[in-house]
């Protein structure tokens, strides 16, 4: 009886002293589990708060082109506004820091259009910025026998117009309500500036995202500064912008007078253009870089952003989105500027003279899929002849940005 006493106790010594690491194994399973869990309640909760946050918009109409084969493409406008989404002026406070003047100028020109090209299954990114100054057909086009049209304008012009037309023929009908005619006002604005740029390129428009004047200063300030890079230092009293030549990282007030410059540049707002590309591309790899998807506090920062500053079409599923953007935030988006033949006098203004049929050839070969092609022959190398310089007034068109780098711009 001793014997069998004694081997139980034995055997129920060696269970216990088993059990003392299965239980701490279990215990460490559940705690794992509740703060799987727990994590995935709150960035649901957060992808919640800021889906039923962010503004949206029906501009983009559910009967309008879309891309097939899994492409996307998304128009980002960035409007030159003093205002907030409601048509407020900002506050006097911001308006110092952004460098940029009342409330009642600026109007409401797209001064930053781009058009992003993301290919199906992944792959490398492509970004048109399109002049702000093209000379194009601005639409919606006037039905046969209505109103007149806007006609040939510039192109970043589009909103603004339509905005205000639709304004002036709601309150001719005895809307007096501010908001209302401001939500209409922009929203008859939006549709007229994508049905634009979707003309002008030749492409459909799946998604759209617009932000307003202070959204550059609100997304660097979430990041803790975007770093750029000058070819040559710069001062200029009507951005602010006063910076050293080299890389350096920018805060929020300084990024926007980086971005807003063309006052002092060689290439004026073309200029401009290949600047906001640059910060474009040196935030998005910082995204990745700084670990922004994994930083709960930059993170909330950047919701907080996008509550604030942008507005996408109702249909975006921003949660999609922002899985793809994790992998494009490693730098892998090619930016080009989409070419303009010269420089003229349109109504009294500088416009750039475009010719659309190449505009729409460089975008069709840019966005189509890459093939492999055989080898090509040798051949002999060329003979060298004299160099073909730009004609007079000739804007470069083309340029590449690699996001991969930090590219030093004028």
């Amino acid at each position: 009886m001793s014997h069998r006493r004694t081997s139980r106790s034995r055997t129920t010594s060696r269970r216990r002293k088993r059990s003392g690491p299965v239980r701490l194994v279990r215990a460490f399973a559940v705690a794992a589990v509740v703060l799987v869990l727990c994590a995935l309640a709150g960035g649901w909760y957060l992808y919640r708060d800021l889906a039923g946050s962010i503004g949206t918009s029906h501009a983009l109409g559910d009967d309008a082109p879309r891309s097939v084969g899994g492409d996307t493409n998304i128009l980002l406008m960035g409007l030159d506004s003093r205002k907030d989404q409601n048509g407020e002026d900002l506050p006097p406070e911001v308006l110092d820091k952004l460098h940029a003047g009342s409330g009642d100028i600026g109007g409401y020109n797209t001064n930053t259009l781009i058009l992003l090209h993301v290919p199906a299954g992944g792959g490398r990114a492509k970004a048109f910025s399109v002049p702000r100054d093209d000379l194009v057909d601005i639409f919606p086009k006037p039905p046969a026998g209505g109103s007149p049209g806007h006609g040939q304008d510039k192109i970043k012009k589009a909103y603004g117009l339509e905005k205000a037309r639709t304004e002036e023929k709601l309150a001719a009908q005895g809307v007096t309500d501010r908001r209302k005619l401001e939500t209409a006002g922009r929203e008859a604005g939006r549709r007229a500036e994508i049905e634009t740029v979707r003309a002008f390129l030749g492409v459909p428009i799946d998604h759209f995202a617009e932000i307003n004047l202070a959204g550059f200063y609100h997304l660097a300030d979430a990041l803790d500064g975007v770093t750029v890079c000058l070819k040559k230092p710069v001062k200029d009293r009507y951005s602010g912008a006063d910076f050293p030549a080299g890389k350096q990282t920018l805060d929020g007030q300084q990024s926007l007078a980086f971005v807003r410059q063309r006052h002092g540049l060689d290439g004026g707002d073309l200029d401009r253009t290949r600047r906001q590309q640059a910060f474009l591309a040196s935030a998005t790899h910082k995204l990745d870089s700084a670990g922004t998807f994994t930083d709960p506090v930059r993170l909330l920062n950047l919701m907080n952003t996008a509550k604030r500053d942008l507005v996408t079409d109702k249909g975006w599923d921003l949660l999609s989105f922002v899985k793809q953007a994790k992998n494009l935030s490693g730098g892998n988006v090619e930016f080009t500027t989409l070419p303009i033949e010269r420089f003229a006098k349109h109504r009294g203004e500088d416009v750039n003279i475009v010719d659309p049929a190449t505009i729409k050839r460089l975008v069709a070969e840019g966005i189509a899929p890459v093939r492999s092609t055989p080898p090509a022959a040798p051949q002999d190398p060329p003979k060298p002849g004299p160099s073909k310089a730009p004609g007079p007034g000739r804007a470069p068109g083309g340029a590449v940005i690699d996001g991969g780098r930090i590219p030093c711009v004028n």
